[in-house]
């Protein structure tokens, strides 16, 4: 049976034998008896295994080592200590070995030390905790679209286009990298490459999600993508999770409400299956983390435009690093004061100055900005960028133009406009930037089993 089990049947499981498989986390020792705490990953708890000297194999157990794979028997009783049950060995047969210069002794280690052990640190309480969190986020994601009529759509990971113009994008290719065939330009000649042409990794799903949501009405993509962005910060990485839906028949207002919902039911979904972890994070990663979360589920989001998030920002007087201006992006200084000190609230910036996004976004009447909005939550600053996209041909073809995105190979795309086009939304979530917020977590690296980022590409 699973620890997970026996912790919700205890009564049922009382005074009787159990067997249980799994791994020692800590062994302590003492003349005439022993106790091992016990784990198989099933949940965040372990079991605390009691034995002493009437066994025969006595002297045996007592040299076993933590990372111990076992097979463990006995009977489950009241336990004299702080734990809710023990259990009184009976039999332990010894499954895998672990030698004494096993990396994970019971002691604290860094998260920096644990990163160059990442095969081992799921094993760990806080990277076994953020990998279940990360498991059941997963999970609710799935369940919320699924259960409200979207289509999941597999986008590709290996595209020609590069979704958001920024030219940030892992190039492939089969060519023997010391022999690159040029062209009399002196570029590369793709002709004889594997697919003929230049491709590169996905850095979004979102134009083919929208190709779908125009068959389907609503889509969502939850998938890998891919950022060639020489950044080291805590919140960046060269491959990371994406929530991305497309809705059909949608303006940004009724998006809004579609973020928040899902949202809010994702963060529901984490505090009531992983509760014991939700603890240990607000214990020992981030105090406050269970308020910070049940503000925001408790609470509507505000909604400003970015020109009235400016304007708040310069009328508090604040000593900010980089001088809020109309016009010009966020700093995280300034996430920060909006949703922790100003709004102390999840945020909605909507109205963006056209100028610092994207081709896709959809022109407002005023012709200076775009209907765009990012979620921001105290805490963690943004969570979600979305917008209303252009369902006008001529308008989204001289944005093209200003922006310089070459048309050739977004054909397809712009003929969505003339083919049955429609008012039409979406939004993107970096899920690691949801786990982050979930668990208190505050680097990338720690909330990914395997992170890539520059100079990075171990295991």
């Amino acid at each position: 049976m699973d620890v997970k089990e026996l912790y919700a049947q205890i009564e049922t499981y009382q005074g009787k034998e159990v067997t249980l498989q799994g791994w020692i986390k800590n062994h302590r020792k003492q003349k005439e008896f022993g106790f091992l705490d016990f784990s198989d990953g099933t949940t965040f708890k372990n079991v605390q295994i009691v034995y002493d000297n009437t066994l025969e194999d006595f002297l045996d157990i007592a040299k076993l080592s933590v990372g111990s794979a076992v097979t463990v028997t006995g009977i489950v009783t009241d336990s004299s200590g702080k734990q809710d049950f023990e259990i009184r060995l009976k039999t332990i047969k010894k499954e895998g070995n672990c030698p004494e210069d096993y990396p994970l002794q019971p002691k604290r280690h860094t998260r920096e030390f644990l990163r160059e052990i990442a095969y081992l640190r799921p094993r760990t309480n806080l990277f076994g905790a953020v990998f279940r969190v990360r498991s059941v986020a997963a999970h609710a994601i799935h369940t919320y679209f699924q259960e409200r009529g979207y289509v999941y759509v597999h986008t590709p990971l290996i595209t020609a286009n590069d979704g958001e113009g920024a030219g940030e994008m892992f190039h492939l290719t089969t060519f023997d990298l010391e022999q690159i065939p040029k062209n009399q330009d002196g570029h590369v000649d793709y002709k004889d490459d594997f697919f003929g042409q230049k491709v590169g990794l996905t850095v979004t799903g979102q134009l083919e999600g929208e190709t779908f949501a125009m068959a389907y009405k609503k889509i969502y993509t939850f998938g890998p993508t891919f950022r060639a962005e020489n950044s080291n910060t805590k919140t960046h990485a060269s491959e990371f999770w994406m929530i991305e839906p497309e809705i059909a028949f949608c303006d940004l207002n009724q998006l809004m409400d579609i973020e928040e919902d899902m949202l809010k039911f994702v963060v529901k979904e984490v505090m009531e299956k992983c509760y014991d972890e939700i603890v240990f994070f607000d214990s020992f990663v981030e105090t406050g983390l269970i308020d910070k979360l049940n503000i925001l589920l408790n609470n509507r989001a505000v909604r400003i435009s970015h020109k009235e998030a400016i304007d708040i920002l310069i009328s508090s007087k604040k000593n900010f690093e980089y001088e809020p201006k109309q016009g010009e992006d966020l700093a995280k200084e300034h996430e920060k004061y909006l949703t922790e000190e100003h709004f102390k609230a999840p945020v909605f910036i909507t109205d963006w100055p056209k100028d610092i996004k994207a081709f896709y976004m959809k022109l407002n009447e005023d012709g200076k900005t775009v209907a765009a909005v990012d979620l921001l939550v105290p805490g963690s600053g943004e969570l979600m960028g979305g917008s209303q996209r252009e369902e006008d041909y001529d308008k989204l073809k001289l944005r093209m133009q200003e922006l310089h995105v070459k048309e050739d190979g977004l054909e397809w795309y712009m003929n969505l406009r003339r083919y049955g086009g429609c008012v039409h939304s979406g939004f993107g979530m970096g899920f690691e930037r949801l786990l982050m917020y979930l668990t208190g977590v505050d680097n990338i690296r720690d909330v990914i089993p395997y992170p890539r980022t520059p100079k990075n590409c171990d295991f």
